[in-house]
């Protein structure tokens, strides 16, 4: 048994280590207790909602106008209630949009919850994402619509010339001259619609990607909070090594492929232990590179070759539908990269994204 300064010991370094996470995490976040009074928020909380030392200890309701969406107070109640994790995308009067993530701060020796933490995850950039795929949809419907339209005409007169060819006397063979020219001007003119169409129009208006300076633990905390149930209902750890946090890639590319990875890493866990996953980033010769190592069930060496193929899964009996890691081969592919993976049955696997090293690159 622990006497009372022992305790007094762990409480303190527990309560150091805590204000250390708080202090040094790159995310906006806030802890609420059960009675609504704000105990403590991280540096970019303070940025973000322009809060100040002077508001910890105060009910939140002192200070909701910072925080500029109403329904907060509601939430929160929602999860103390309840003791479930709530999720909701929400835009703040700056125009910028969040992750909300309002996780329950359980006392476990009650088996009560004693308030909440939240973490706002910035995802502005995905919002627009998804605009742009959105319109890019639309255009799509547009282009289809407008080709279906267009090159009705000229195939109803290919269509007619045709007829007439297949059904003119011997003696009218004088006329077949000017009736190919007819099929020959009709198909002309399909092709230049295609062209119009498609070549120029499309390429005009199509959407694309480009590439920024990212910092890959927003992309790994962005991924993370995606993936929360999952990591909740596996108990999975989830550790970093970040040697080189600046990437210059396109964003939702590089949230779609680490996405990927340690999503496998979970979906393909060792029964009867749990996943532990290890990403890190460091710099070689020309690339930046991002690993995702676990302790899953691991691949046979005959299916190292494999995986990469469209449709090809490992566990027949696993989701999905087997496009995922060819994706990502040919996300890295196309944009200069490439993938490698070392694996052992029983052990776990290793997946190494290797991205081209951009100009100044921040040193490991």
């Amino acid at each position: 048994m622990q006497n009372k300064d022992e305790q007094i010991s762990a409480l303190v370094e527990l309560n150091e280590e805590l204000e250390n996470y708080f202090g040094n995490t790159i995310i906006p976040q806030l802890f609420v207790d059960a009675a609504l009074v704000l105990r403590k928020f991280t540096p970019p909380a303070m940025k973000q909602f322009k809060l100040k030392r002077e508001n910890l200890g105060r009910p939140l309701l002192e200070v909701i106008d910072n925080f500029r969406f109403p329904t907060i107070i509601d939430n929160i109640e929602q999860v103390i209630d309840t003791g479930e994790l709530l999720e909701k995308e929400i835009q703040t009067t700056d125009m910028k949009w969040y992750q909300m993530n309002i996780l329950p701060y359980r006392e476990r020796k009650k088996n009560t919850t004693n308030g909440v933490i939240i973490t706002f995850v910035d995802i502005t950039s995905r919002i627009k994402d998804l605009k742009d795929l959105e319109k890019l949809i639309a255009e799509h419907e547009l282009l289809l619509d407008t080709i279906a339209h267009d090159i009705k005409n000229p195939l109803l007169a290919l269509s007619m010339s045709i007829q007439l060819l297949k059904r003119a006397p011997e003696k009218e063979l004088e006329r077949f001259p000017s009736m190919l020219q007819n099929v020959e001007n009709s198909l002309n003119k399909l092709k230049k619609i295609v062209y119009d169409l498609v070549e120029t129009r499309w390429h005009e208006h199509r959407y694309l990607a480009v590439e920024e300076i990212l910092d890959l633990e927003n992309i790994l905390e962005d991924v993370r909070l995606t993936l929360a149930p999952q990591i909740q209902s596996t108990q999975a750890i989830i550790k970093k090594d970040i040697g080189s946090s600046e990437v210059t890639f396109v964003r939702r590319k590089l949230r779609s492929v680490v996405y990927n990875l340690v999503n496998n890493a979970l979906k393909y866990s060792s029964p009867g232990r749990k996943p532990e996953i290890l990403i890190k980033s460091y710099i070689e010769p020309g690339y930046v590179v991002i690993s995702v190592s676990d302790n899953g069930i691991g691949i046979n060496r005959d299916n190292l070759d494999l995986i990469f193929n469209k449709h090809h899964r490992v566990e027949s009996s696993g989701e999905g539908n087997g496009v995922g890691l060819y994706l990502v081969k040919e996300i890295l592919e196309t944009s200069g990269g490439k993938i490698a993976v070392e694996s052992e049955p029983g052990k776990g696997s290793v997946f190494s994204l290797f991205l081209p090293l951009k100009d100044n690159p921040q040193a490991p």
